[in-house]
This record gives structure tokens, sequence and C-alpha cells, in this order.
């Protein structure tokens, strides 16, 4: 495979697992990161800003831009999710102060320009709420139909029947936080990979694990074990003792897609008040996803090991 044979932006909301995929995008010598943006999320925008800026500044590429989006979703209130990622996003897990400010483009409109100016080339992986690309689309009516592909973390589905959620019995936090956004993403007929919880909870996150970063050595690796660790500490206070590697799920896939499984589906999601708010449902018709269903874990793991191994 060519050097930097993966032109890829990333819109995200550091968030713990967001920084082990934007410090795995990193990593890779065949990945062109052309730019991060960032929404409200795990926490506040201001947060997910300042947490995107200082990784980059840990893997000593703040080369790469920074670019604001969505302070609040397009309709309901901001939710975040103090309970599982902390009030700053990453625990209290320490960064290095980042030096280059954020760029003055509001990232709905650098997805714009960048997937027009490479139609057909760029992935795009969104691990967040997808605000950043609603805005777009309503924007630039079929505008996200010139990714390459989206590769979404949000929603669960197997089998055509709803899991639990992790946010509410039926909702996954990245779709409940902006359920309207979901939906405009969906029916933009873009070509769609979704990533849910059903997917994600096939990659366990554990002590052992954490240990196996750890064990790579270098800084990068040891912030991603310290956040896995402090991810663990916080979902114990919740009675759980596993967790689910959601994010870096989508960069792998990118990049390995052998290491999943997947089918076309239609999916759908529910954005009505009530305790199905935020729901994703497959239904019948015209498939608008490859709804990932899979995936290896022991795979996934060495592909971040690996790329973890070649940051600072």
């Amino acid at each position: 495979m060519n050097a930097r044979s993966y032109p890829t932006l990333h819109d995200c909301d550091p968030g713990s697992d967001d920084a082990i995929t934007l410090l795995t995008l990193l990593g890779r010598l065949d990945v062109n990161l052309l730019g991060v943006s960032t929404t409200h999320g795990n926490a506040p925008l201001s947060a997910t800003t300042q947490n995107a800026r200082a990784l980059l500044k840990l893997a000593g590429r703040e080369d790469i831009p920074v670019y604001a989006g969505a302070l609040t979703p397009l309709v309901r209130e901001p939710v975040y999710a103090p309970q599982i990622h902390g009030v700053t996003g990453l625990g209290g897990v320490p960064l290095p102060s980042p030096s280059v400010p954020v760029k003055s483009e509001h990232a709905a409109l650098t997805l714009i320009r960048q997937l027009c100016a490479q139609p057909g080339e760029i992935t795009l992986l969104a691990t967040g709420p997808l605000t950043n690309l609603a805005l777009a689309e309503r924007l630039r009516p079929g505008v996200l139909k010139e990714a390459k592909q989206i590769i979404i973390m949000g929603g669960s589905l197997e089998n055509g029947a709803p899991r639990l959620g992790n946010t509410t019995p039926r909702a996954e936090f990245n779709a409940y936080a902006d359920p309207h956004a979901f939906d405009v993403v969906l029916k933009a007929g873009a070509n769609l990979a979704l990533i849910g919880l059903n997917l994600t909870r096939q990659v366990q996150v554990t002590r052992a694990r954490a240990q196996q970063l750890a064990a790579v050595g270098t800084a990068a690796a040891q912030t991603c074990s310290a956040l896995l660790d402090d991810y663990l500490d916080r979902i114990g206070k919740l009675g759980q003792t596993v967790g689910a590697l959601h994010d870096p799920c989508t960069a792998a896939l990118m990049l390995s897609p052998e290491l999943f499984d997947w089918e076309e589906a239609h999916v759908d999601i529910l954005t009505d008040s009530g305790e199905r708010f935020g729901e994703t449902v497959q239904v019948g018709g015209e498939p608008n996803v490859q709804l990932v269903t899979g995936a290896n874990e022991a795979g996934i793991y060495a592909l971040v090991a690996e790329a973890l191994r070649r940051l600072p």
C-alpha cells in the first residue's frame, strides 16, 4: 500500500475513545489526515476542541488544522457524558498544552470545502454527534455524497432488533445527542458505514487490553492506556467491569476492512419525543448503510498498538 493513500477527515468529540482513534490515525503512514473537526458531545465544544489540539501536540502533529464546529445540536438541548468521560472529556489524564490556535473556519464549512475539493476521495470518520455533517448537508445539499465513504460510530442494531442503549434503555449516546442530525445524514444518500453498540461491544475494553497498549511504551500509547483505565474506573462506579472500544473501530474499518463483517441495511432513527427518542431501527426499504455486524477484536487492538508504536 502506498504511503498517504487515505485522505481522511475526522469529525469528533474527544472523549477517550475519540482520542485513541485520532492517535491511531496519526500513527499511520498511509493516512493523510486533512483536518480534525470538533463538535459538542462527550463534553462541551470548548473542551472537545481543546482536547483535539492537545492530542495533536502530544503526537507532534500540530501542523494538522483543527476546526471547531457545532456548539449545540440542531433541535434538542445539549447533553454531555461526564459520568463516562469526565467534565473535560478526557477524565484526569494529563495532556500537553497546545500551542497552535484553532482555525477560524466553522467545521461544517470545512467539510464542504474539503469534500468538494476532492470528490470521491476523502473518507470521513464521524465519532461524535452528527451535527457538523448535518449542517454541511443543509448548507450544501448533496455534499455528503462527495465523500468516498462516511464511517459513523452511532446507534445500536442487531438482526433488525434494537439492543440496549448506553444513554437510555434504547438509545446510543451519539444518536441520542442529536437524532435530528443523524436523520439528516441517514437521508443524504451518501456512502455510509454504520458501527453501532452491537459491534463495538464485541471489542471489549479490559484492564488487560489497557496493559497491552501500555506495553507499547510510547507516550501516546501510555496516554491511551491511561484513558482506558480512567474509562474503566468510571464505568466501574456504574457497576460495569468491561467496556467497549467504540470509536477506534471506525479507523480500523477504513484501514483493515477484513477485520469486520457487514451487511446492507436500511436504518432510520426515531426523533419523536418519548422513551424511544434517539433509537435506531432497521426497517425494510432500499439500503442506506453498510451495517457493520462483526469484528476481530484482537486484530483491532493489534492495529491500534502498531499505530501508537510509531508516535512519540
